[in-house]
């Protein structure tokens, strides 16, 4: 927690996240144990982590490693609240320009010049834009989408079509752009979101989300290694090439099935890094 602290205040002025210990209790196996509570903390203001924006959760999973994987640069993190490719008003007309005013609204925030940056990763959810139509079946039910890999439930399709339709307009602008702002950009993705490709699981209650975010950062911090191994050559990381990982989620039901192209970013990374030794 004090590593991860140490970046979050960086990246969220302010922010820090805490362990609340509510003592010792008795566990579903019948033992005594400790309950404990993840808590964010921002201007003097406590909540339950569960509680803070989806952005915030996710990138307690894997900014420690992203940070160790490049060592050698900086790794500045901009959250975005909210899916900024499904936003009112953005088209394939002017999403690059608006996430070239994110990062340069970031830029200037926190003091930073364009010089500063090497590169823009961006990383989005698929939330199955790409399946046909038909794959959103309407459920009175569903107030918040539910998904599988064939499907997503809801009780309004007309919106989760619509919004499909909007998310792959932006996608296929954006995984057709190589720079903005004058700098190297690359999209990547989780499919069918972050916590499907990372932990396997679908639909997580907040709680959920929050304990496999803490135990996915603890379990690889100290192991960059496995963490590379696992995001690269798992059965659900997609390549061999950045183009031909987007053709492939973009076919079928792919983006609702469990897959990511993140592992040929650190590909690229570690390229750069081999030829700079060379030197």
């Amino acid at each position: 927690i004090p590593n991860m602290n140490m970046v979050l205040s960086q990246i969220v002025p302010g922010l820090t996240i805490s362990m609340y210990n509510f003592g010792p209790q008795v566990l579903k196996n019948g033992n005594i144990g400790c309950r404990v509570q993840l808590m964010s903390r921002k201007n003097s203001k406590e909540i339950p982590l569960r509680y803070e924006s989806e952005g915030i959760k996710k990138i307690v999973s894997i900014l420690q490693l992203l940070i160790v994987v490049y060592n050698k640069d900086s790794v500045y993190v901009h959250i975005m609240h909210g899916d900024i490719t499904t936003q009112a008003g953005v088209n394939s007309s002017n999403i690059v320009s608006k996430v070239g005013n994110c990062v340069r609204q970031y830029a200037a925030q926190n003091h930073y010049k364009q010089a500063d940056f090497k590169k823009i990763i961006h990383i989005v959810d698929m939330d199955g834009a790409y399946a046909p139509d038909s794959a959103v079946i309407e459920d009175v039910e569903a107030v918040k989408p539910v998904y599988s890999v064939t499907e997503i439930r809801t009780a309004n399709p007309e919106g989760i079509i619509g919004r499909n339709a909007r998310k792959r307009e932006s996608i296929d602008r954006l995984k057709s752009t190589g720079q903005i702002w004058k700098l190297p950009y690359g999209i990547y993705y989780m499919s069918c979101n972050l916590d499907h490709a990372l932990y396997g699981k679908l639909n997580s209650t907040d709680e959920e989300k929050e304990e496999d975010a803490y135990q996915f950062a603890k379990k690889y911090r100290n192991d960059i290694p496995g963490f590379l191994e696992y995001i690269k050559d798992s059965d659900f990381a997609v390549g061999p090439d950045y183009k031909e990982s987007w053709e492939y989620i973009t076919e079928d039901l792919h983006s609702l099935e469990r897959h990511t192209n993140l592992g040929l970013c650190f590909d690229m990374v570690e390229c750069e890094n081999s030829n700079e030794r060379k030197k």
